[in-house]
């Protein structure tokens, strides 16, 4: 059983998400960013709350804005799910968790060094570009939570 619900229609919008999002830091990043989409759905707290779908996650709007560059500008997110990310989201959505995103809620490249905090969220570390953050202590239980 994988750490939420999900369809193959799922499996082939999170694979677009995470190749858009993650494709030049490899199969390592793309499953990095496949565990935050995994992680902001588990949450249900702050941002978070009430989300019940990946594409709701995915499709997210804050602030006038989708949460993901990727939705926004258009990049590769709109072409078609390839194999080889397919494989590495169903990966993230039935069991891969890792540092620094295991618990992330959060990630962005800051094209600088990585700031200490991001929206008062302390930095849980790097990988390549991408800096990964973790809600505060004791503020979103469900991040983490299997």
């Amino acid at each position: 059983m994988g750490r939420v619900k999900y369809t193959d229609s799922d499996v082939a919008l999170m694979a677009r998400m995470m190749r858009a999002e993650a494709e030049g830091e490899g199969r390592q990043g793309m499953l990095m960013v496949g565990n935050v989409i995994v992680n902001r759905l588990k949450a249900n707290c702050g941002d978070f709350e009430g989300l019940r779908s990946i594409s709701q996650v995915i499709f997210q709007v804050q602030g006038g804005n989708y949460s993901f560059e990727a939705v926004q500008k258009g990049n590769v997110f709109y072409q078609g799910a390839r194999a080889a990310e397919k494989r590495l989201a169903k990966q993230a959505l039935d069991y891969w968790r890792e540092h620094p995103s295991k618990y992330a809620l959060w990630y962005f490249n800051p094209y600088a060094p990585c700031p200490p905090t991001w929206y008062d969220q302390p930095l849980a570390g790097q990988f390549k570009q991408h800096c990964y953050y973790e809600p505060q202590a004791n503020t979103c239980e469900g991040a983490y939570v299997w």
